[in-house]
């Protein structure tokens, strides 16, 4: 009888460490999964995978004779009704030249809605050396009903793709948003806070 009380305690100690065991495994791999994001987000910015852009506070302070043709892209999900494009589809740019895009949004809706913009760029080898100064990127826009407003996209092209062997007679680089819905409906509209820009030259609407 003594041996068969031993034997049951055993099994239960086997299945309790079994049991922290197990819910170990599951708080490390639940804590990774949670660094994993910010992680993933960091390795993109800094090496441009899959088409992500740079941020820069200010101008190259380089301009190179090469240009490069820049397309801009517009799209929307089907959940929001807004109308978006950019003010010119497609530009020419010296490399490390300052430029500036403006991007039209319309809220097509008969109430106010929020949309936030995610980005990126094509080939997505190149998000490495196309660098943004400004932009409304990941920033909630609230728009009134039938409200239009102008969003600038202030940016360069790093003197250093120039260097990449891989970049050599790229063509065009391609700068795509598309506005999501979200959830918040209640913040001050975009033109009620007008972006802060630096001093840049805007793109000639015939070049």
């Amino acid at each position: 009888m003594a041996n068969d009380n031993q034997t049951t305690k055993a099994k239960g100690g086997s299945n309790a460490r079994t049991a922290l065991v197990c819910a170990s495994v599951v708080a490390i791999m639940t804590g990774a999964a949670f660094a994993a994001v910010p992680l993933y987000d960091l390795f993109c910015r800094t090496t441009g995978f899959g088409g992500t852009t740079q941020r820069a506070e200010a101008s190259s302070g380089q301009v190179l004779d090469q240009t490069i043709s820049v397309r801009f892209d517009a799209n929307v999900s089907n959940d929001l009704n807004w109308a978006f494009r950019p003010e010119k589809r497609e530009t020419r740019v010296k490399v490390g030249e300052n430029a500036l895009m403006i991007y039209v949004a319309r809220n097509d809706d008969d109430r106010e809605t929020t949309g936030s913009a995610s980005f990126n760029v094509t080939p997505p080898a190149a998000g490495q050396y196309f660098v943004k100064v400004e932009c409304f990127c990941f920033t909630e826009q609230t728009l009134a009903a039938g409200e239009q407003v102008d969003m600038p996209v202030a940016y360069y092209i790093d003197p250093a793709i120039v260097d990449d062997p891989d970049m050599t007679g790229l063509p065009e680089i391609t700068l795509s948003y598309t506005f999501f819905p979200t959830e918040k409906e209640d913040s001050p509209s975009v033109s009620q806070a007008p972006a802060t820009l630096p001093k840049l030259d805007r793109v000639p609407q015939g070049g």
